[in-house]
């Protein structure tokens, strides 16, 4: 089984929105992808996963938390899409990435330190 791991963001028009994902990605070597008002799509990601033999597709919401339509409706009916049409491909929405305990420690971190300045 060959992985892919997709991170996904929201997606915004302005350029300084975007750009410390774009480097969050590069500095990672992973694609990127944007749910809404940009390109590329979730779509056209999953589909140059695909042509590359990704059988396995991850996809990794840099969302601050799961409780709004995006993560909890959105991305899962996306999913649920392109598992209708490749249904040889497996396609596995992973926790909003604020939600990571490590994401959580670090934002701790940040916060406490500038807290105490």
């Amino acid at each position: 089984m060959k992985s892919a791991l997709i991170l996904l963001a929201h997606g915004s028009r302005d350029a300084r929105w975007q750009s410390p994902f774009l480097a969050l990605a590069s500095d990672l070597n992973l694609p990127l992808a944007f749910l809404e008002m940009t390109t590329p799509t979730l779509a056209d990601v999953m589909q140059a996963q695909m042509a590359n033999g990704a059988n396995h597709i991850r996809v990794l919401p840099l969302f601050m938390a799961s409780g709004g339509a995006h993560v909890n409706r959105d991305i899962p009916q996306l999913l649920l899409d392109a598992r209708a049409q490749y249904p040889q491909v497996t396609f596995e929405q992973l926790p909003a990435l604020g939600e990571h305990p490590e994401v959580q420690a670090v934002f701790r971190r940040v916060i406490q330190g500038l807290k105490s300045s």
